[in-house]
């Protein structure tokens, strides 16, 4: 028999395949009306197509654990005890992809006192005896044991079930120095941490590969046992007992009695109607074309209501190059209906732009000084809809040639980060896997000669447009309404911000530079002086010697290295137990971080004298934007050296000065409109001072013999409270006793009840919902307030209490934003918008508009959102960003 003529059998470790799964896929965004997660069996089956696809196995079966308990445990009962309890979310998951997998006639197996790995030892060794190929898919590192020249191991790697690394016997050796059957040995001596089996005290990896290669198996080396010498070898003898016991749990076993055989396990045409019926109750839309594809491919009964011949939905149309007449004519034809646009470039710089509809996809090749494309220019300019994957980066690339883009319907990027907030953000071909479970072809940027070639700009649009249409049907109305009326219209504003940049006084920023590192140094030397010696102060391992060990501090809380010396164990530590040393070391580290931060900001001028920062749309979960490269909004606001800094950020040549708006106390203001308290509402209406107003509430006295002292406690608990600070926590952020903090909180809500009733109320409805929902509609899932683990549980709690405040506070100065850049065009106005930093906007002001620009901006940032209180704007203005602070 011929190697092609060979059969090839398939069989994938079902359990440890979907756990992988349900941890590689935002398990919010896997959710079907009914409230069924379903993420572990998306990613699952999508990776399976893809097995499909790419091996073409012509027998197939997957298998899977019935319970925890096994031979093992009976021998071990702390057999992977360490496993915490399955997450709630995943529960009912694996009979669902059994039932998938059982429509698409696809052998399921189980097998009581057995794990699914014996089921696959036995199936590989039956079937390399009767001469199949076999490919094993699998999580767990025993099935390394079973690989031979007839059977290779899948094996995901630790970004999920999307990439499978191939283990031969070659593959094997390179990686761990061993042939595969020795494996289970090595594991033996080291142990699995996963399987709660401990190994040999101070023995890994190497030592015990070097011990197999030398004697050959682990019963050899035990026999010579006392030619060991050293610790390891004491523990070697004292502890064979674990590596004996080890080496039976982790022997997986090959003569398992199964049902079926491997001949027994040939691909049949699946069950259409079956596969029809359960992925419409997992709402797998595009999951059910990909296995109705691959169903009519192989010859199933589809039946005549089942549609899989579209074009479009087959493979991507051809790709057609045009210009001049050519390219007007097909927009002509085409414009008016939704096109899907990608731009392609190649260091920063246009390369080509692709267009596509469901039929058709054109690629534009991008040439510098040509003079034929004004039909194209026309149409992105225009209001016809367009779909893209990234709109703030096509602005940033279109923008600079002359060709600005208007009426975008959707963002595949933005749309991604409003259903899965709190997860990475995304390129189009990672969405494309996410949403699609299809693989867009990329090359690889690390490589000169890439293996894979990159699709053309046209081709990606296509997918982009299919894309398009499945999130539509994903994402909820309210974050559909977001995404429609902030998102992406903030997008291009964003990208003109980065473009335009904000002017910097260099030298400025290089003398407080120098002056830091002065500063830095004789703090150094101080430092030094104090214990005698010169020691690295950035370094934890020195310090806790130091601090510790020498001098004798009390101990911090203890990490894994030791004993915490970050900056607020060390703070905590000199305000109890003052040492010179301490209060000179902590002086020293905020000089660092300041130089640091002068040193980001100097580095980042660009050749005009203007940062740049790259404003980052979806980096953040609560909804607000965040600046990278530099980071513009960690530059300390109320310290001298802050001062320093801001100051160094000026207004540029051809314009008179900075203009600064920010909003005051937004995030209380909000509280008190979504939990209706009379009492901070009749605050802010009356514009009395929130702090002194509330004060006097609480402590019983006129406003204005509420003392500092009353006003920082109140205000500490304002704040805190939404963020769901405890007694303890403000106890010591106040340095006050436990008690009297409990008091104040007891003290504060008998007078505004109305917010203990609110923040009760919005974890018990995210609770119930599984999302926080702004007034806006921006939600954030929180899957973990039903987790049982207590920390996770606990952690979702305080952070969903302040969600819906964030995330409308988000949202109100996006909308400002939206507002004036529509102002400033509209008006012909020169002032420029050029930082958003939190609560605050920063902008350039022209000669002459000083007046015009603060009447728009108080106008559209206080009319961004109806409140039951005013929203108050602060405006100041000055020659830089510290003089227009107000």
């Amino acid at each position: 028999m011929t190697d092609s003529a060979k059969p090839t059998l398939l069989i994938v470790d079902g359990h440890s395949l979907a756990f992988r799964a349900f941890y590689a896929l935002p398990v919010d965004s896997f959710v079907t009306r009914d409230g069924q997660h379903t993420n572990a069996i998306h990613g699952f089956i999508s990776m399976f197509l893809g097995l499909l696809a790419k091996e073409k196995p012509t027998h197939v079966a997957v298998a899977f654990d019935i319970s925890r308990h096994s031979f093992r445990t009976r021998e071990y009962p702390e057999y992977k005890g360490t496993r915490g309890e399955t997450p709630p979310e995943f529960v009912g998951q694996v009979p669902l992809l059994q039932e998938a997998l059982e429509a698409m006639s696809v052998t399921t197996i189980t097998k009581e006192d057995f794990e699914a790995d014996d089921i696959l030892a036995t199936l590989a060794r039956q079937g390399s005896e009767q001469g199949f190929d076999v490919l094993v898919v699998s999580g767990d590192r025993d099935t390394i044991q079973l690989v031979n020249d007839r059977v290779t191991l899948l094996y995901p790697n630790a970004r999920g079930v999307s990439e499978l690394k191939r283990y031969d016997p070659d593959a094997v050796r390179e990686r761990y120095g061993i042939n595969p059957e020795q494996y289970p040995e090595i594991a033996a001596l080291v142990g699995e941490t996963s399987d709660n089996l401990p190994g040999v005290d101070k023995v890994g990896e190497k030592t015990a590969v070097k011990w197999i290669t030398q004697y050959g198996s682990l019963d050899a080396l035990l026999e010579h046992a006392d030619e060991i010498t050293g610790v390891v070898g004491n523990n070697l003898r004292e502890q064979r007992d674990r590596a004996e016991r080890n080496r039976r749990l982790n022997r997986l076993v090959t003569d398992v009695e199964l049902p079926v055989g491997p001949t027994d396990l040939e691909r049949k045409p699946m069950d259409v109607p079956a596969v029809k019926s359960i992925f419409e109750r997992l709402q797998f839309r595009t999951l059910t074309e990909r296995v109705l594809k691959i169903a009519a491919a192989e010859g199933a009964d589809m039946g005549e209501a089942v549609d899989v011949g579209a074009a479009a939905r087959d493979a991507a149309p051809a790709v057609r190059t045009l210009v001049d007449e050519e390219l007007a004519a097909w927009l002509r034809a085409n414009g008016a209906t939704e096109l899907a646009v990608v731009a392609e470039s190649d260091g920063g710089e246009l390369r080509a732009i692709g267009l596509a509809n469901d039929r058709e996809t054109v690629q534009v090749n991008w040439a510098a000084h040509r003079p034929d494309y004004a039909a194209l220019e026309e149409w992105l300019a225009s209001d016809s809809p367009k779909v893209v994957a990234d709109a703030k980066q096509l602005t940033a690339l279109l923008d600079p040639v002359g060709m600005p883009v208007a009426g975008i319907a959707w963002d595949a990027k933005l749309a991604a980060w409003l259903r899965a907030p709190g997860t990475r953000t995304a390129n189009l071909a990672e969405i494309v896997d996410g949403v699609l479970g299809e693989t867009l072809p990329q090359a690889d940027p690390n490589q000169l000669l890439p293996d894979t070639e990159a699709v053309p700009a046209a081709t990606s649009a296509w997918y982009l447009l299919r894309v398009a249409r499945a999130q539509r049907e994903r994402l909820d109305e309210g974050s559909t309404r977001v995404l429609t009326d902030i998102e992406v219209p903030l997008a291009p504003v964003l990208a003109r911000m980065e473009a335009i940049g904000v002017a910097v006084d260099r030298d400025g920023l290089q003398s407080l530079r120098r002056e830091l590192s002065e500063t830095a140094a004789g703090l150094a030397e101080r430092a030094f002086a104090e214990i005698g010696r010169e020691v690295n102060l950035g370094s934890p391992k020195q310090l806790q010697q130091v601090l510790f060990d020498e001098l004798g501090m009390p101990k911090t809380r203890a990490t894994k290295t030791g004993y915490s010396t970050d900056a607020a164990a060390l703070a905590e530590l000199q305000a109890k137990h003052p040492h010179p040393f301490l209060g000179i070391l902590l002086e020293h580290r905020d000089a660092t971080k300041l130089g640091q931060i002068v040193e980001s900001l100097d580095k980042a001028v660009r050749d005009d004298g203007r940062i740049h920062t790259t404003y980052e749309q979806t980096g953040t979960s609560t909804g607000r934007v965040s600046s990278t490269d530099p980071n513009l909004q960690n530059i300390p606001v109320r310290t001298d050296v802050g001062h320093r800094i801001r100051a160094a950020f000026i207004a540029g040549d051809g314009f008179e000065g900075l203009l600064t708006a920010d909003y005051s106390q937004i995030e209380m203001r909000i509280m008190a409109h979504l939990s209706g308290d009379e009492g901070l509402i009749e605050a802010f209406r009356t514009g009395e001072d929130l702090h002194r107003f509330v004060g006097a509430r609480i402590f019983g006295v006129e406003p204005s013999e509420v003392t500092p002292t009353m006003r920082t406690k109140v205000k500490a608990m304002s704040y805190g409270l939404a963020y769901g600070l405890s007694a303890f926590g403000l106890s010591k952020q106040l340095g006050i006793e436990t008690a009297e903090a409990k008091q104040l909180m007891t003290d504060y809500f008998a007078r505004f009840g109305a917010v203990r009733d609110y923040l009760r109320s919005v974890v018990d409805q995210a609770r119930a919902d599984g999302y926080t929902e702004t007034i806006f509609g921006r939600r954030r899932p929180f899957g973990d307030l039903n987790s049982p683990n207590r920390v996770l549980r606990e952690n979702a709690e305080r952070a969903a209490l302040n969600a819906p405040i964030q995330g409308t506070a988000a949202d109100i100065i996006k909308i400002a934003m939206l507002g004036v850049a529509d102002d400033l065009r509209d008006r012909g106005l020169q002032s420029r918008l050029l930082l958003q930093v939190h609560d605050e906007l920063v902008f350039e002001v022209a000669p002459g508009e000083r007046d015009d620009l603060e009447e728009l901006v108080r106008a559209r940032m206080g009319g961004a959102a109806e409140l039951s209180v005013p929203l108050d704007v602060q405006v100041g203005v000055g020659q830089n960003w510290n003089e227009a602070a107000h």
